[in-house]
């Protein structure tokens, strides 16, 4: 009413009918829109109706349901109880017909007897495992010292050599400068060093063992009494740097070889192997190598036909091997006596080789290559196989012929990286008129046997017979990087030979060699190699046949000059007459 009283006095007080009209207007439209709004509330409400039918409905349905589902759990509630009387009267009559049956509840009481004993045991094993907690933290204590212990052990020991090392070269030094009865004095004291004969409680002073895993003698046997002083400085050195090395670097390498499931070339193994493969794994990893290298060889049984054919024909080359056999390693233990095993088999594997290869036959060079594959392998015909491998497979045509073609190539393509490599130090052996190729022509030959230290020399055939022919290169490189800077001071060409005669021995430290053959002297690539051989053999090809026409012309003339004597000459008889 209100709103109907404002609504006419508005109209009322609206002067013209325009005004009037168009307040009429906005009237009619409201009233449409309220009439619209009430149409949708109805639907709404016409709707809201409906739903709550069928929820009143749904409800019903689940009050029905549920009824049900009470009905079913009072007839199951039902069921149970009597079989639950059925259980107990059937156990009644199973207790009456059986009195040793064991009833529920003593069951039930040693249940609770071995819950008891349960939580005994938990606690007792608590006890226990705070007790091989406190063990185990013991244990790792001490071995953590013990570990410690041997570390400082191996440094003293390391020290010691250094120590006594130092001592004989000062010793040796002081010699030379003194005279008279000091001069005596010292020279005993360098003889006893040298013989080893101190002697404290009967236990050796001297920390150098006389002979290494693979029987060669640490100290050799040197005549000249400088010679075996040298001789033990260099050994107490090299022990000095087995033991750091041994404990610094040996560990982490064995355990990586402990840890290799299986041998498969890689640049991993590759890598393993220039550090050195250890001694009680060298022997099974040269098996690997021969076997990986003779994949498509027949070689079968062939062994023991070969030793067949040596029992039944004598090879010509026979007289020399017999000659060699006694020649061969003689610092080694093993092939001191002509009656030992191991000169023994290594005259079988150099006849058997004579017969599987005799345009070679046998050439000298040849026993200390077997000698080493037999002291490694220790089997007969793996070592065989061995000295095949190397001679056939991993050194060029022509190595050990009787023309020593391609060993003469080396020596000149070794040359030429020496010149590139050390101009210097080439410089200064041509200034003095060196020719290197007399001293390293045996390292190449040999693969460096009775040149190196046993330690040293066995890290090189490890990459050599895993790698190939570029490792000589770049350990004979590396020879001469180690002592460079000795050789420049030497400035006459008796001394310059007398040092490189002995030089390789001086070699102490494996890893520093190692490191310069494989890191300095890059690159150094085989194909590099190849082209360089390839070359320098096509040039002593020519020079060879040149050499052959000369000597040709000189037989010729030769000849003529004899036929001219012949003919010129006069016959004793002729000349009474």
């Amino acid at each position: 009413m209100q709103q109907e009283k404002q609504a006419s006095s508005t109209f009322l007080a609206t002067e013209t009918e325009t005004a009037r009209l168009i307040l009429l207007q906005e009237k009619v439209r409201e009233v449409a829109h309220i009439r619209r709004h009430i149409e949708l509330l109805k639907e709404e409400k016409l709707k809201l109706e409906q739903e709550l039918c069928l929820k009143d409905s749904h409800i019903e349905e689940l009050k029905q349901h549920v009824q049900m589902l009470m009905e079913k759990n009072n007839a199951k509630q039902e069921v149970i109880l009597k079989l639950s009387e059925q259980v107990f009267n059937y156990d009644d009559s199973n207790n009456s017909r059986n009195p040793c049956r064991v009833t529920l509840k003593s069951q039930q009481e040693e249940i609770e007897h071995l819950k008891d004993d349960i939580g005994a045991y938990k606690l007792q094993n608590r006890f226990l495992n705070s007790e091989l907690y406190q063990v185990t933290k013991l244990w790792r204590s001490t071995a953590e010292q013990e570990r410690n212990l041997i570390m400082k052990c191996a440094y003293m020991e390391a020290r010691n050599c250094r120590t006594e090392s130092k001592y004989l070269t000062t010793l040796r030094r002081l010699q030379e400068s003194v005279t008279g009865v000091e001069k005596r004095i010292i020279e005993d004291v360098l003889r006893d060093s040298a013989n080893d004969d101190a002697k404290e409680h009967g236990l050796s002073l001297n920390p150098v063992r006389e002979y290494d895993e693979y029987g060669f003698k640490t100290v050799p046997d040197y005549e000249i009494d400088d010679l075996k002083l040298l001789a033990k400085i260099q050994a107490l050195e090299i022990k000095s740097s087995n033991v750091l090395n041994n404990e610094m670097t040996e560990r982490t390498i064995k355990a990586k070889w402990k840890n290799m499931p299986e041998l498969v070339p890689s640049d991993e193994l590759k890598t393993l192997i220039r550090y050195g493969i250890p001694v009680e794994y060298r022997r099974e990893v040269w098996k690997w190598i021969v076997s990986h290298r003779l994949q498509n060889v027949r070689h079968q049984n062939h062994y023991a036909e070969l030793l067949k054919k040596c029992k039944t024909t004598q090879h010509p080359a026979s007289k020399q091997i017999e000659l060699d056999l006694h020649r061969t390693l003689t610092s080694n233990k093993h092939f001191a006596s002509p009656s030992s095993e191991f000169v023994q088999k290594l005259r079988r594997v150099l006849l058997a080789f004579s017969w599987k290869n005799p345009t070679i036959g046998y050439c000298q060079g040849l026993n200390r290559l077997a000698a080493i594959a037999l002291l490694v392998l220790e089997e007969e015909e793996t070592a065989f196989w061995c000295l095949y491998t190397i001679v056939e497979i991993l050194m060029p045509p022509d190595y050990y012929s009787k023309t020593l073609t391609a060993s003469q190539v080396d020596q000149r393509v070794f040359k030429d990286l020496l010149s590139e490599k050390m101009p210097r130090l080439m410089a200064h052996v041509e200034q003095h008129n060196v020719d290197i190729s007399m001293v390293t022509f045996n390292w190449f030959l040999a693969v460096f046997v009775e040149s190196l230290v046993t330690d040293i020399l066995l890290r090189v055939w490890d990459a050599f017979l895993y790698e190939g022919t570029k490792v000589l290169f770049r350990y004979a490189l590396a020879i001469f990087k180690y002592h460079e800077e000795e050789i420049l001071k030497l400035h006459d060409n008796l001394e310059i030979y007398q040092y490189l005669r002995f030089f390789t021995k001086t070699v102490t430290d494996g890893r520093k060699l190692m490191s310069i053959a494989f890191n300095d002297m890059n690159p150094l690539r085989m194909r590099q190699l190849r082209n360089r051989r390839a070359a320098h053999l096509e040039k002593l090809k020519a020079e060879l046949h040149e050499l052959e026409k000369i000597q040709e012309e000189f037989e010729k003339s030769q000849e003529q000059l004899k036929d001219k004597d012949l003919d010129a000459g006069v016959s004793e008889d002729e000349d009474e007459v």
